[in-house]
């Protein structure tokens, strides 16, 4: 049984199939109107979302099938039944499941459902959005080998999922954040023994210098509200502004995987900045988890 809890869960070849197949629905999405028909998406959201959610709604229409809006507070979650118990009720009704939870164990309990199951969004990783993020960047930069990316910010899920990427897509990742906030060393060793190449460090300006993508994400996430004064104050020097965003490339490109808040971890004038492709990745997640949805169901 296949699912996408992680990137690194899958094979370099097997990934780069997927972009390229999420590029071609993407161009042709009539074609695979009625893939789908007859399957169900049970998606199970702890965390609210408007971006996860309706990709994966709309996406799910769109090739044919069903998805089922599940809140936490529609379901036994979290009072008294287990996770694994959840999972093996889904599996009797549902093809497969999304879920954005907060704990990544919770992903990998679901996968007692016998069904596929998706990482939405964990504490740990984001690889829906990953997918999303290198679907971009191919599209506007027409590759990847060769490719430095510089995330700001929070070593954070978005962080990780994007280390991932970077050692199965082979592009180059630097990052910085303040030195209380790197990534978890064990996702960076990992990525690291498996060919990526990346650069860790805390000098905003040392990562953004000369690269091709500039990324960052929120300073405070879902969860952490109780701690954002703190952030705010830690990450200040880690803002993405018109002077920092200047020291990339000519041709740079600015990623958020929103929704961002203006003002803090990034100014207007880079969100709207001519080369900000903050949205196109917005609709690219759509196009890459449809191309992932075809692929675990084996239409792809």
């Amino acid at each position: 049984m296949r699912h996408m809890l992680s990137l690194m869960d899958w094979s370099a070849a097997d990934l780069k199939k997927l972009i390229k197949l999420a590029i071609t629905v993407k161009g042709d999405p009539g074609s695979y109107r009625d893939a789908l028909d007859g399957k169900s998406l049970a998606m199970i959201f702890e965390k609210p979302s408007t971006r996860t959610r309706v990709s994966f709604e709309i996406g799910m229409s769109q090739l044919g099938g069903t998805a089922l809006f599940l809140s936490s507070n529609d379901m036994q979650l979290g009072r008294g039944e287990t996770i694994a118990d959840t999972a093996r009720v889904l599996g009797r009704y549902a093809d497969a499941i999304m879920a954005r939870v907060f704990e990544h164990q919770k992903v990998i309990d679901l996968t007692e459902g016998g069904v596929p199951v998706i990482n939405g969004l964990s504490d740990l990783l984001h690889p829906c959005q990953a997918l999303a993020d290198v679907q971009t960047i191919v599209e506007h930069k027409g590759r990847l080998g060769d490719v430095t990316v510089a995330y700001i910010g929070d070593g954070c899920n978005v962080c990780h999922s994007l280390i991932n990427a970077a050692a199965r897509f082979g592009f180059t990742l630097r990052v910085a954040t303040p030195k209380t906030m790197e990534p978890d060393a064990a996702i960076v060793s990992r990525a690291r023994d498996e060919g990526a190449d990346l650069e860790i460090g805390t000098d905003p300006g040392s990562a953004v210098g000369g690269v091709d993508v500039v990324y960052t994400d929120v300073w405070t996430s879902m969860g952490q509200e109780d701690e954002a004064a703190k952030r705010r104050a830690l990450f200040e020097p880690f803002r993405i502004d018109e002077k920092l965003f200047a020291g990339a490339a000519p041709d740079a490109i600015f990623m958020h995987c929103l929704p961002a808040h203006r003002g803090e971890e990034v100014t207007d004038g880079v969100v709207d900045h001519e080369r900000s492709v903050v949205f196109d990745q917005a609709e690219n997640r759509m196009h890459a988890q449809k191309a992932l949805l075809l692929t675990l169901f084996g239409e792809g």
